[in-house]
């Protein structure tokens, strides 16, 4: 089974009108037909064990082979690919015994921007032109003031920082900041891309992992520096969470997030919860990917679910998170199948 790309005119707008009708609350032809993220490397290895061509290996090739309408994503990162590694999952980058030293020496090799790093020029020059044209939603992600400071001091570490070492985070923070603005200045050169995220990942399955007023300090006055900017160029400002986002939900909202992504399923997530607290926000994810390989039934009822949310606008479906390896070919190509006929129910 192969599906016709639903991106272009074919039902009267373009993938970037249609995801533009979406966060403004508008109503859509139909609802888009999308992947947020990639999907893992191993599903993809079992895909072509299964039938997918093994030329067919970059993320929107797949897409456009699937059907699917392709939302390009670059990740703007401020260490270098071959910068410092931590030694192990959860570990820092910075010296447990000296972090503010620490920090200062491996400051300098940090937020770099040149000619062709991180922003490269040829790719945004394509994907600049792809999104005049309709043909794709271009969004960014960079890390986020919780998230960086915690790879910088690794896990464990980090939680302790905010009480240890707060001007440290601070610091951080601020310079975060700034090199983020300047990312925004050298991205939009090239486009204004539709979207943006911060990868945070603050919260597990019980919730967030800081108080709202860790959150209030450490975090909102940063967010308050870049998020004017990103809105003054048409930009909006998403949050990648894992895990339960509903108590954060309205500490995003008011340091001016537009929305969130995954709304992970197994985490409890209720978008019809947050909707309450935020009503205005913008949501995209959300199916959970647990279903997808219990049959038709199973994945029906999940659109049942969200199809009403989507009515309501501002919520784009996706998979919750990356399609997990345990999902064969022929269930995801059975998902899609149903996902196109619930994308012509939620438009005009």
């Amino acid at each position: 089974m192969h599906f016709a790309p639903l991106s272009g005119k074919l039902f009267g707008m373009t993938s970037r009108e249609r995801f533009q009708a979406i966060m403004e609350f508008k109503k859509p032809d139909r609802l888009p037909v999308v992947e947020w993220a990639s999907w893992w490397d191993r599903t993809i290895e079992r895909w072509h064990g299964e039938g997918l061509d093994p030329a067919i290996t970059d993320r929107y090739a797949i897409c456009r082979h699937l059907g699917l309408e392709v939302y390009r994503q670059d990740w703007f990162r401020c260490i270098r690919p071959e910068g410092p590694e931590p030694a192990s999952h959860g570990a820092g980058i910075l010296d447990v015994d000296d972090p503010e030293a620490s920090y200062e020496n491996l400051r300098k090799d940090l937020y770099q921007i040149d000619d062709r790093w991180p922003v490269d020029p040829k790719t945004w020059g394509i994907w600049a032109k792809e999104q005049e044209k309709g043909e794709s939603v271009i969004w960014f992600t960079v890390d986020g003031f919780f998230w960086f400071p915690r790879t910088l001091f690794g896990i464990e570490n980090h939680l302790y920082a905010f009480y240890d070492y707060p001007e440290l985070m601070h610091r951080i923070n601020q310079d975060l900041a700034d090199w983020i603005l300047r990312i925004i200045e050298r991205v939009g050169t090239y486009c204004e891309p539709d979207f943006m995220t911060f990868a945070e990942d603050l919260s597990y399955n019980h919730g967030p992992m800081l108080s709202e007023e860790m959150f209030d300090t450490f975090m909102l006055p940063y967010y308050r520096q870049v998020i004017p900017r990103l809105k003054e160029r048409g930009t909006r400002p998403f949050i990648d969470s894992d895990g339960d986002v509903v108590r954060a939900a309205p500490w995003f909202w008011r340091a001016g997030i537009e929305g969130i992504l995954p709304l992970e399923r197994q985490a409890g997530v209720d978008l019809a919860e947050i909707r309450k607290l935020t009503p205005e926000m913008r949501f995209i994810g959300h199916f959970d990917k647990m279903v997808m390989t219990e049959g038709e039934a199973a994945m029906r009822a999940e659109f049942e679910r969200l199809l009403p949310l989507a009515r309501e606008g501002g919520f784009i479906i996706s998979v919750d998170h990356q399609t997990p390896p345990g999902v064969a070919l022929d269930d995801y190509k059975l998902y899609l199948r149903i996902f196109h006929e619930y994308a012509l129910l939620g438009g005009e």
